[in-house]
C-alpha cells in the first residue's frame, strides 16, 4: 500500500513540472544509435528509428502520422501500446479467485482479449517525468473497471541507452487479489516498407528463439486448449533449433489455420525454458534486406508472436516509412510481426500450469515486468 501511495504522490508532484510534448503530441527520447517517440494514449511508442546497413535511419514500428488518430481508430490494433490489466485472452470471459467467479467483457468471439474494450490500451496515461533519454507514465485503474476486483496502480518507464530501448512496468493492487499480466505490444517491420521490390510482408524476416522449445496449443479462436506441446525441429513452430525465416513453413498444410480458424501464420504463445538465463537474449528478429537485427531480453517466461494476418490492407504506413517513387502505401496482410513478452496466455484458467503465482497479485504484492531491445546489424560481431 505504501508503494501505491508513493506512486500517486510522485505523479501528483512531478507531473506539473514535466515539459510539454512537441506540436504533434509526441515526447522524443534519444541515445546513440536510437531514437524513439511516445504519446500518453495507451503509453504508446509511435516511432522507433535505428540505422540500416547503409546508414539510413529506418522507422521500424507501425503506427500513424497523426497522433490524434490513435484514440479514434475503430480497428484499435494496439499499436505498440500497453494492454491490461490482463494482456491477451481470458477464456469465456471468466476466471476465479478464492472460489469467486468474475466475468470480463467479451470482445473476441467467446473470449476476452486484453481485458476488454476499456483496457489500458484505451486509456490516457499520465506523464510523471521526462528527460531526453527517459519518460515515465502512470495509470490508476479503478476496481471493477473491466470486471476485475481491486484497483491497480501502474508505473511504466521507457528509457534509451546506446542502441537499446528499455521498458519496465510496475503494478500493484493495494486492496484485493486481481489478475495482472502486461506486455509491450510492439509491431515490427524491420524493412520499414522501404524495399524497392515492394515486398512488404515479414515472411523474409528471420527469427531465432533458442529457449522457446514449447508452445501452447490453441483452438479455433486462438485460445489455449490447456496442452503445452514440445516443438519438434522443423515443425511450423520451430524457431529454437536454428534461425528460420518467418515464412519458412508457408508451404506446410499446418501453416493454414495455425493461428486460429481462417488465420495463416502465427498468433501463438511460446514458453521459454525455465532454466534460461533471463539476462541473455531470448529472441532475435532480423532482416537481411535492411541488415537490422533486434535482440529481446526479458524477465518474462513466454512470448506471444502475431504475424498480422488480420490486416485488411486499408491502413497506410507512416510518412517516415516506404521508398521514394512507390505507388500505394498500404500495410498488407502479413506485413508486420507483433512481439509480446508476457506470461502464459489464460494461465489464470489453467492452474495445472502453475502460473497462478505469476498472474494473480495483491493485496500489496508488486508485479514487475521488464524487457529491452538492443538493435544492431546482422554482420556485427
Amino acid at each position: 500500500m505504501r508503494l501505491a501511495a508513493g506512486l500517486a504522490a510522485l505523479a501528483a508532484v512531478v507531473s506539473a513540472k514535466v515539459p510539454q510534448p512537441d506540436a504533434d503530441g509526441r515526447y522524443t527520447l534519444q541515445a546513440e544509435g536510437i531514437k524513439a517517440q511516445f504519446i500518453p494514449y495507451a503509453g504508446t511508442l509511435t516511432n522507433l528509428w535505428v540505422a540500416d546497413k547503409n546508414g539510413i535511419q529506418r522507422d521500424i514500428v507501425l503506427g500513424y502520422d497523426n497522433t490524434s488518430f490513435y484514440p479514434v481508430d475503430p480497428g484499435h490494433p494496439v499499436y505498440n501500446a500497453i494492454p491490461g490489466r490482463y494482456a491477451n485472452r481470458i477464456g469465456n470471459g471468466t476466471f476465479q479467485i478464492d472460489n469467486i467467479t468474475y466475468h470480463t467483457p467479451l470482445n473476441d468471439g467467446p473470449n476476452t482479449l486484453h481485458s476488454g474494450p476499456n483496457n489500458w490500451s484505451f486509456r490516457f496515461w499520465n506523464v510523471s517525468s521526462y528527460t531526453n533519454s527517459s519518460i515515465t507514465f502512470t495509470l490508476h485503474d479503478p476496481a471493477n473497471s473491466t470486471g476485475m476486483p481491486g484497483s491497480v496502480d501502474a508505473v511504466l518507464t521507457y528509457s534509451l541507452t546506446p542502441h537499446t530501448w528499455h521498458i519496465t512496468i510496475d503494478a500493484l493492487s493495494p486492496d484485493a487479489k486481481t489478475p495482472i499480466q502486461l506486455t509491450q505490444h510492439t509491431y515490427f517491420q524491420l524493412d520499414a516498407f522501404a524495399r524497392p521490390d515492394n515486398n512488404r510482408t515479414v515472411w523474409n524476416h528471420t527469427l531465432h528463439m533458442p529457449a522457446a522449445r514449447r508452445v501452447l496449443e490453441i483452438d479455433a479462436n486462438a485460445l489455449p486448449t490447456g496442452v503445452i506441446a514440445d516443438v519438434e525441429p522443423g515443425s511450423v513452430a520451430d524457431f529454437w533449433s536454428e534461425p528460420h525465416q518467418l515464412g519458412f513453413a508457408s508451404g506446410n498444410a499446418e501453416f493454414q489455420n495455425n493461428c486460429g480458424n481462417g488465420c495463416h501464420g502465427y498468433n501463438g504463445n511460446w514458453a521459454f525454458d525455465g532454466a534460461r538465463d533471463k539476462g541473455e537474449v531470448a529472441l532475435t528478429l532480423s532482416s537481411a534486406w535492411s541488415g537490422i537485427k533486434g535482440e529481446l531480453r526479458t524477465n518474462q517466461d513466454a512470448v506471444v508472436l502475431y504475424s498480422c494476418n488480420w490486416n485488411d490492407g486499408k491502413t497506410e504506413y507512416k510518412r517516415t516509412q516506404g521508398w521514394k517513387g512507390e505507388g500505394d502505401k498500404f500495410i498488407p496482410r502479413d506485413g508486420c510481426l507483433a512481439v509480446e513478452a508476457q506470461d502464459y496466455v489464460d494461465g489464470i484458467n489453467n492452474p495445472e500450469w502453475g502460473r497462478i503465482p505469476h498472474q494473480i497479485f495483491g493485496p500489496g504484492d508488486k508485479y514487475h515486468w521488464e524487457s529491452s531491445w538492443t538493435f544492431g546489424l546482422i554482420d556485427e560481431e
